[in-house]
């Protein structure tokens, strides 16, 4: 029997429209400080430009293994799916999931505003298949994949490298001491960093394993039956409706109790092409997008923050991704 033969696997992407105005309605009852709804760092977090769109055509173009794809959202359903003509036609396995069915007896921390609660919970999705790939609607599969860049052996491959504590790097040692003096307090701003090392702290690792924007491989059971054990440290994630100091990320939990188990594949190679801000000339943004023609190894690609990129590059990266995907 070949290693990953009859292997069910689904894809679950989470996903906001920041720009619809009763998003911003409901999130103005909760949000402390009333102006920073148009600031930038909320506008990167929330605002979209549709390119789930793409990121669910490139799953389906690349990754045809795929069974069901799911939409994690609050009542919101994203453009091209809203002519159920054509949703059933061509979009036949992709499912919208609100945040009421994985929050069901956890009501009261909604609505909820924080990706991070959000994602803690997704194994709760109805049917979702044991073996499943974690997407962020800015993701993009960018050549064709198998099941073996994603599970070998039925095990998770982990992308990523080990990296020493936060707290243990001495030029952030420094940097603390030097913020402590001057401000007489702690930073307790969200580091996604210290996200990633809290579940290799909570399970006892002297480092952790690093991972970068790419689509995590997970089994549904390895949070299920942490979470069963751990009811108190599930709550305490999921209870926050914006990002706080102390929260961990959900997939780097997975990661670290695969790899304690010693029941995961880590790789270090990222395969990744990855965009971060969008000041560079557009000379160059080509360039690095024709390396998912050139390279195909190069397996993933993300575009962090689209929404922030200028009117110019945004036309030609979007028109990129519909010659690419369509």
């Amino acid at each position: 029997m070949q290693e990953n033969e009859n292997l069910i696997i689904d894809a679950v992407i989470t996903w906001v429209d920041g720009n619809d105005p009763l998003h911003k309605t409901k999130m103005a009852n909760y949000i402390e400080v009333k102006s920073s709804l148009n600031s930038k760092s909320v506008r990167m977090r929330y605002d979209q430009v549709n390119e789930i769109e793409y990121a669910v055509k490139s799953i389906l173009k690349y990754a045809k293994f795929v069974r069901n794809i799911f939409i994690v959202t609050d009542n919101q359903i994203p453009d091209f799916l809203k002519d159920k003509e054509n949703a059933k036609e061509n979009f036949s396995n992709v499912f919208i999931i609100d945040h009421k069915t994985i929050f069901k007896a956890n009501e009261d921390y909604l609505p909820t505003f924080n990706s991070l609660s959000i994602e803690t919970l997704l194994f709760k999705i109805p049917d979702l298949a044991e073996h499943f790939l974690y997407f962020n609607d800015d993701f993009f599969l960018a050549n064709p994949t198998t099941t073996k860049d994603f599970f070998i052996n039925r095990k998770p491959v982990i992308r990523g490298h080990w990296s020493a504590f936060y707290e243990d790097i001495w030029h952030k040692k420094l940097k603390r001491i030097f913020f402590n003096i001057i401000n007489k307090k702690q930073n307790i701003t969200y580091k996604h960093r210290k996200g990633l090392q809290k579940p290799a702290a909570i399970l006892g690792f002297k480092r952790y394993f690093f991972t970068e924007h790419t689509p995590s491989a997970i089994r549904k059971s390895t949070l299920e039956n942490f979470f069963s054990e751990n009811i108190d440290l599930l709550s305490a994630n999921i209870q926050h409706r914006f990002r706080e100091s102390n929260q961990f990320v959900m997939h780097s939990l997975a990661n670290h109790l695969e790899i304690k188990a010693k029941t995961c594949v880590l790789k270090n190679d990222f395969q990744l092409i990855y965009f971060q801000n969008y000041k560079k000339p557009i000379w160059w943004i080509k360039n690095k997008l024709r390396k998912t023609k050139t390279n195909n190894k190069k397996l993933f690609l993300c575009m962090q923050s689209l929404g922030q990129c200028p009117d110019g590059k945004l036309a030609y990266i979007k028109k990129w991704l519909s010659d690419k995907y369509d």
